[in-house]
């Protein structure tokens, strides 16, 4: 956000005065340290990457949703308050979040549209929207309520933003959407200044941009179908797929950078080169993609992304004599909401990691190692919404009868799709040092395939919906506000419930199922009560409440009020 100089007073010798005296000297307000305003090209990707970073998996200073919500769906696990469903409003990545949107994404997009808007540069400003429209989605899909229509208008002398009502920020979402495709259409406008390699997202491609925009619009209108009749809006959108992500490269991403002296790497890179390593990965996402689950529909159906999703700082098969809460061969966690004896001892070098697919962390070969800065580079993209993600939302909206086709098909080429997505963000921009194989085509991944759609036609509607989201959600690793958003809305994916494990729907055996009898340490987790039921929205952040006299109080956690489109 440009920074304002207001005032500085020097005090200047007066026999200096003269002998430096020179055109424009009085010009004091003028610090070309602190300029009062700024090229929309150095605006627009610091506000790129600013969204990226409130919604992405972090450790340490960076990160933000995807760091809480990884936990609340299932992906990973932590001793942190994530834990439990614990989180406040004074949590460390809810406040990094919050000030990362408002302050670094949200302020500078305000700006490239005022600016640009000025100088006749109406794709800096289409783009601007675009991404405003998907930021404020993202949170208000997240938290409900939120500041929007007086949010960043200190130009209007508006210090204390109202809360705007969640149902009433949707449909102006559509209108900013709708407003960014006309200004990226604008065939009249001057546009002098174009967004080129300044555009880190799709690098100043305006047919891409409006394809991310429609797709946008697709999940928004998908999210709240279950409270408004959408099928008129999704059908006119499905009717042309040309105007939407219709490939893996058009996928809506933003890059990362291998640069460790910058801080451009993955956020969740973070864990890889930290002192205490703090995400763990959730036993029952690991036991579904290794098909251990039994009487779920992976169960038998071993994922080939495993080694490219976890990193196992252990080799195969060793033997080692540090105790561990849960342990499967090399694969070393803790469970969600545990009080066992081994949840807290120190494993930082041996619990298995996020991999290359999701941080740009390592390839599992097999071959273990203690993880640092020099195990991967650190350059995977945050997933806002891929090709893979559009396909799996064509697939629910076929099913549940609110477009035409055959879901199993969408499902199918989603599926198929989010294979080739692992390998396309491998190659194009992790870029690894070692050699990593290919995922899509092989015969790991076509029999996983051909496994699971078999079911499908057998399952019932509730089961199908089942099979489409766990799909998604699993596709979804790394990036989490979304799986959040589809468990509130749908039920599904099915989570671990640590109230009642073993009778929760494909159970959940303690030690692992299938865990390796060679492997000595393993310990049976302590699992207590929760006292806080799953959360309808994430808790405001607790100094926005303090500070702004016009923001509601806390909400009630125990009993917090549902986004508008829940059902």
């Amino acid at each position: 956000m440009p920074k304002i100089l207001k005032y500085i007073q020097l005090v200047i010798p007066f026999s200096l005065f003269f002998a430096g005296c020179k055109k424009n000297f009085l010009d004091i307000n003028k610090d070309p340290n602190n300029p009062t305003r700024v090229e929309v090209s150095k605006l627009l990707p610091t506000a790129e990457n600013s969204l990226g970073n409130a919604l992405a998996i972090g450790n340490g200073s960076l990160g933000g949703l995807s760091q809480i919500l990884s936990v609340y769906t299932h992906q990973l696990s932590t001793r942190e308050n994530a834990d439990q469903y614990g989180t406040t409003g004074t949590a460390f990545y809810i406040g990094t979040a919050w000030v990362t949107l408002y302050q670094g994404a949200l302020e500078n997009l305000e700006q490239v549209i005022k600016i640009a808007g000025a100088n006749g540069d109406r794709q800096y400003v289409g783009i601007a929207k675009i991404l405003k429209a998907y930021g404020y989605s993202q949170f208000v899909d997240a938290f409900g309520d939120i500041p929007f229509s007086e949010a960043n208008r200190l130009d209007s002398n508006i210090r204390y933003p109202k809360f705007d009502d969640d149902a009433s920020i949707y449909p102006k979402l559509f209108a900013l959407l709708d407003e960014g495709i006309a200004d990226l259409n604008n065939t009249t406008a001057l546009n002098l200044n174009k967004p080129r390699t300044d555009d880190v997202i799709y690098g100043g491609n305006i047919a891409r941009w409006i394809k991310a925009a429609n797709t946008i619009k697709l999940k928004l209108y998908t999210q709240v179908r279950k409270v408004k009749n959408v099928s008129a809006e999704v059908n006119q959108l499905l009717s042309n797929p040309s105007t939407l992500i219709n490939a893996t490269n058009e996928s809506f991403v933003l890059p990362y950078g291998p640069n460790g002296a910058t801080d451009d790497r993955n956020p969740g890179f973070g864990d890889y080169v930290a002192t205490a390593r703090s995400n763990h990965i959730s036993p029952w996402f690991y036991e579904i993609l290794k098909g251990y689950n039994p009487g779920h529909f992976t169960s038998n159906i071993p994922d080939p992304r495993v080694p490219y999703y976890f990193y196992n700082q252990v080799r195969k098969a060793a033997v080692t004599p540090d105790p561990t809460e849960y342990r499967d061969s090399a694969f070393i966690s803790i469970y969600f909401g545990s009080r066992g004896p081994n949840r807290d001892r120190n494993a930082q070098n041996i619990i298995s990691l996020m991999g290359i697919y999701p941080v740009g962390g390592r390839y599992d070969e097999g071959l273990g190692g203690v993880a640092n800065a020099a195990s991967g580079t650190g350059a995977a993209p945050y997933r806002f919404i891929t090709f893979a993600d559009r396909l799996y939302i064509e697939a629910e909206l076929v099913q549940s009868g609110i477009a035409t086709g055959n879901a199993k098909t969408k499902l199918q080429a989603a599926i198929t799709e989010s294979f080739k997505q692992v390998d396309y963000v491998i190659t194009t921009y992790i870029k690894p040092a070692q050699t990593v194989p290919a995922l899509a085509g092989t015969t790991a991944a076509n029999n996983y395939i051909t496994s699971i759609i078999a079911q499908y036609d057998a399952a019932s509607p509730a089961k199908q919906l089942e099979m489409i989201i766990t799909e998604k959600w699993i596709a979804a690793f790394g990036s989490a506000v979304d799986p959040f958003t589809d468990y509130r809305r749908t039920g599904y994916p099915v989570i671990f419930n640590p109230n009642n494990p073993v009778m929760a729907p494909g159970g959940f055996v303690q030690p692992p199922v299938n865990g390796n009898p060679q492997i000595a340490g393993a310990q049976p987790a302590v699992l207590v009560q929760l006292q806080r039921p799953y959360p309808n929205s994430l808790p405001w952040y607790q100094a926005e409440l303090e500070t702004n006299s016009n923001a509601p109080a806390q909400k009630d956690l125990v009993n917090s009020f549902k986004v508008f489109w829940m059902p």
